[in-house]
C-alpha cells in the first residue's frame, strides 16, 4: 500500500522541529475520569465475578495482559477468544474507522480487526462477550453497576438514565474518559524527553532511530508525524496490513467449543476483511502503536511471537528465510514491499530494539 515517506537524513531534525514547541497533550480531568477508573478496576462486573478490564489490561505492561499470555482467559475458566489483548495506552486515540481511497486501506476503529467503529462502541463489547466478561446482555451489566458503591456518582455526573442502553452509554463514556486520561497515556518515555531535548540517546538508540526511519521502514506505518489531536507522536497511522503473521499453534481458541469456534482447528482469522466482507482486505489487522512495545509481549494479533527480538528478525528476513516461519494462513494481500527482506545486519536489529526500548513510559531521567 502507499505510505508516507520521509527523508532519512533529516530524521532527527524532523522529529525535533515538530515536537519542541509548547503543544502538550493535556486531557480534561473530570469526575468522569475518576468514575471510569473505578469501573475499569471493578472485578464485580464479570460473570462470574473476579475479572475487571484491568485483569487483561494492566498499567505495568502498557495496559496489556499483565501475565503476557498469548490469549487472555475470559471470566469463565477455560474460555478464550482468538485475539491477543492489545495495549490500550495510546491506541484509544484511534479515529473512527473510515476508508482511505488514496492508500486503499481502512483507517481507525478499535480492536485488531477494527470491528468497532469508535472507542465508546468498543468499550461495551467485552462486558457482554462470552469469552471476555461474559455478562450476556447490557441489562446484566447495568444491574451490577446499580449495585456498585459508585453508582450514585454516575447519576450525579450524568443524571438519571431512562433506559439500560442509556446507562450503558454513560458507563462507556466514563471508561473512555479514563482511557484517554494522562494516567493511561502519559507520554513520559525516554523518547519524549529526547524530543524535548532534555536528554540524549545512547549511540545504539540513536542508530536504532535511524534504522527505524530508514532501512527498517518502520516509520512508513508507525509514523513519526505528530498526531493532530494530541500534538504527539503515536507511532501508528491506524491503518490495516497483512504482514504474513504465521498461525499460532498454541492459540487456545482452536480448542474452544463449537458454540464459540464452529471451525475448530480449521479456524482462519481474516481480520478486517471478515468485518467489512471484502476479500481484498483479508488477513489485514490494525497497525498498533509502538509505545510501550518493549513491555507488552507477546506480539501480533494472535500472540505468536514472544520477544521483540523475534519480531524484528521476522520483519527483516521473512521472505529470505521463509522456512524458519510457519506459512501465513492468509497468503493473499501479504505486504511484500515494506518488510520481509530489509537487509538489516544483526547489529542493526539490536540497535532497532534499543530504540524501541525508549518508547516505554515512566522513564526516570
Amino acid at each position: 500500500m502507499n505510505k508516507k515517506y520521509f527523508l532519512i537524513g533529516l530524521v532527527v531534525i524532523i522529529i525535533l522541529s515538530s515536537c519542541t514547541d509548547d503543544s502538550e497533550y493535556v486531557p480534561v480531568v473530570s469526575n468522569k475520569t475518576a468514575i471510569g477508573k473505578l469501573i475499569f478496576f471493578d472485578k464485580n462486573l464479570s460473570n462470574p465475578i473476579g475479572q475487571a478490564c484491568a485483569s487483561c489490561h494492566a498499567a505495568e505492561t502498557g495496559f496489556s495482559d499483565p501475565l503476557h499470555r498469548d490469549i487472555s482467559e475470559g471470566a469463565v475458566k477455560g474460555t478464550f477468544s482468538n485475539i491477543n489483548s492489545p495495549n490500550l495506552a495510546y491506541n484509544v486515540f484511534s479515529p473512527e474507522r473510515t476508508y482511505n481511497t488514496t492508500d486503499q486501506t481502512y483507517v481507525g476503529g478499535l480492536f485488531f480487526n477494527g470491528r468497532s467503529l469508535t472507542l465508546k462502541e468498543q468499550l461495551i463489547h467485552p462486558f457482554i462477550g462470552a469469552v471476555e466478561m461474559n455478562n450476556g446482555s447490557i441489562a446484566n451489566v447495568v444491574s451490577k453497576i446499580k449495585n456498585a458503591s459508585y453508582f450514585s456518582e454516575i447519576e450525579k455526573e450524568y443524571g438519571l438514565a431512562k433506559t439500560d442502553e442509556e446507562l450503558m452509554s454513560y458507563i462507556a463514556d466514563a471508561i473512555a474518559a479514563f482511557e484517554t486520561s494522562k494516567e493511561v497515556n502519559s507520554f513520559t518515555s525516554k523518547f519524549d524527553y529526547f524530543n524535548k531535548q532534555l536528554i540524549k540517546f545512547t549511540d545504539d538508540e540513536k542508530k536504532g532511530l535511524a534504522v527505524f526511519q530508514g532501512k527498517g521502514k518502520c516509520a512508513q506505518c508507525h509514523v513519526l508525524e505528530p498526531d493532530e489531536r494530541t500534538g504527539k507522536i503515536l507511532f501508528t497511522d491506524f491503518s490495516y496490513d497483512n504482514i504474513g503473521v504465521p498461525r499460532n499453534e498454541k492459540n487456545p481458541f482452536y480448542n474452544q467449543s463449537t458454540a464459540v469456534n464452529p471451525a475448530g482447528i480449521n479456524f482462519i482469522d481474516l481480520g478486517i476483511g471478515a468485518i467489512v466482507s471484502q476479500p481484498e482486505h483479508n488477513g489485514k489487522f490494525k497497525v498498533p502503536t509502538l509505545r510501550n512495545i518493549a513491555i507488552s509481549a507477546p506480539y501480533f494479533h494472535n500472540g505468536s511471537f514472544k520477544t521483540l527480538k523475534e519480531v524484528i528478525y521476522f520483519y527483516n528476513v521473512r521472505d529470505v528465510n521463509p522456512s524458519e516461519f510457519a506459512t501465513p494462513k492468509v497468503l493473499k494481500n501479504v505486504n511484500r514491499n515494506e518488510l520481509g527482506n530489509l537487509k538489516m545486519t544483526t547489529q542493526e536489529e539490536s540497535q532497532l530494539e534499543a530504540f524501541l526500548g525508549t518508547l516505554t513510559d515512566h522513564y526516570r531521567k
